[in-house]
């Protein structure tokens, strides 16, 4: 179904695939891993005929997918064979009802309405937004974006499907959906997939075969469980050790009554809050203080309302009634009191090399220090990028790119929505390990996220939000849990000197 025979792929002077070659059978599953910016994501745009067809680039070797030369194939044509899905799932939407964005595709086809609506309905179901097909898309979470961006790729009924990251910004029931969906379209379909994933553990019922690229090239192909049962290939190449079981749900992981007990008065408080987008209220009544020196974890399922927390603490939203109350009422400083990582790295990049980027903010407010700059590229692993344009970047590089920037001016209270997207354990670990030791300075952190490890590893203290509202406040019990395994100080990266 795909053969690729020494593909070589370059931006400009950019060497970014180097004699890549592997096939794909009929109906099988390849999970392409490894470290951010190793070519995942450039190889997935080959495969989809954007590299070269609307991507500029310099090409060699041969792509063939469902009997087409992809790198010479119209896009449109191919797109009738290959589906796909983005690592950011904006780019894929445009319409006003989430009903009309699945319908987009199997219209352009020619099918009839009957069929169009039979499959609108299906595709929707087996993602789990059965319920929203008149909901405008702008309205939905990160997390449904992602889910209705898989939908309308589903709709088309492809041959061939190739997937950017699907599970980063899902939560465990959204996960499970997606890749039920898939193994029934395997099943029923014969549908061939090829999946790009740091989540490797989420994907483990589903893959068939992995490869793990590493600086453009492939360094090991294999069964899943023979290449993911290596574990010096694992910390060789910074991937994360898969865990066999279920995911579980967040009220069964945690216990109540985690809320620190403090003398000082709140960081941050939140009074009563409900906020919102166009007059309607996302989140609802909140009750909430964060301290000086916190290390909490915001969790919970898609369109819970956590992203609407963050905006609202950075004061990016205005709320509908309540309040927010930062440091004894002070109004705080953009940047250096409160800093918010956003979920899409790309909203909040905008100078012309990731060097600029990260001294914009010290810059700004005429604070900038050598020895601080030096350490922020050093410890999210971005010294040898510095000169690099930002969105020249994989998504996993603009991800620390942004966190970078925001940890520049060391604000007093650091926000993370979802900062998985696009990074490997390895970064992953450097990354937190760096906010870890910016916590023990007596920096707050507040990581919204749905991944179960970083939670048990970093947080100490669990808040759930569940329609809106925070429904528990505690603690993790994760190390009593057989199916997360805890992490070693082997496997980490140490902290920042």
């Amino acid at each position: 179904m795909i053969h690729v025979h020494n593909l070589s792929v370059a931006y400009t002077d950019h060497k970014v695939l180097q004699d890549v070659s592997f096939d794909v059978r009929l109906g099988e599953c390849l999970v392409v891993t490894g470290p951010s910016g190793c070519g995942k994501s450039t190889l997935a745009r080959v495969l989809t005929g954007l590299i070269p067809q609307v991507i500029q680039a310099e090409i060699s070797g041969s792509v063939e997918i469902a009997g087409l030369d992809a790198t010479h194939c119209a896009t449109a044509e191919l797109a009738q064979q290959v589906g796909v899905i983005f690592q950011n799932p904006r780019a894929h939407l445009f319409h006003l009802r989430v009903a009309d964005e699945v319908a987009f595709g199997p219209y352009n086809l020619g099918l009839p309405t009957e069929e169009v609506d039979a499959r609108v309905a299906w595709a929707l179901e087996a993602v789990g937004l059965g319920g929203f097909t008149d909901q405008n898309p702008s309205s939905l979470s990160g997390g449904q974006m992602q889910r209705l961006a898989i939908a309308s790729a589903l709709a088309m009924r492809p041959k061939v499907l190739v997937l950017d990251e699907p599970t980063a910004s899902l939560d465990g029931p959204g996960t499970t959906s997606v890749i039920n969906a898939l193994s029934k379209l395997r099943l029923e379909y014969g549908l061939t997939i090829v999946l790009v994933e740091h989540r490797l553990a989420e994907v483990r019922r589903l893959a068939d075969r992995v490869m793990v690229m590493d600086e453009g090239r492939v360094v090991a192909l294999g069964a899943f469980e023979t290449i993911l049962g290596d574990y010096d290939l694992l910390r060789r190449y910074g991937l994360r050790r898969p865990t066999e079981d279920a995911l579980m749900s967040w009220p069964d992981l945690l216990v109540p009554n985690g809320k620190p007990s403090q003398v000082d008065k709140p960081l941050l408080e939140f009074q009563h809050l409900s906020a919102g987008y166009n007059g309607h209220a996302a989140i609802h009544d909140v009750n909430l203080s964060f301290y000086a020196g916190e290390f909490a974890a915001l969790v919970g399922n898609n369109g819970a309302g956590k992203s609407t927390l963050a905006l609202a603490a950075a004061g990016l939203i205005r709320p509908l009634s309540g309040r927010v109350i930062f440091s004894n009422g002070t109004r705080p400083r953009p940047g250096q009191d409160i800093a918010l990582l956003f979920q899409n790295p790309a909203d909040q990049l905008f100078t012309d090399s990731v060097d600029e980027e990260i001294a914009f903010g010290p810059k700004n407010y005429r604070c900038l220090n050598s020895e601080l700059h030096e350490q922020t590229l050093a410890s999210t692993d971005l010294v040898n990028l510095r000169d690099r344009r930002p969105f020249s970047l994989s998504i996993g590089q603009q991800q620390r790119t942004a966190l970078a920037s925001c940890l520049a001016l060391r604000p007093r209270l650091v926000i993370l929505d979802e900062p998985t997207l696009g990074q490997d354990w390895r970064h992953l670990q450097q990354m937190m390990e760096f906010l870890v030791w910016l916590n023990q300075q007596g920096t707050a952190i507040l990581l919204i996220t749905h991944d179960y490890k970083l939670v048990y590893r970093y947080a100490h203290r669990v808040i759930l939000m569940d329609a809106g509202q925070i429904s528990l406040d505690g603690h993790n019990t994760l190390a009593a849990q057989k199916n997360i395994p805890t992490a070693t100080r082997a496997e980490g990266i140490h902290a920042a000197p």
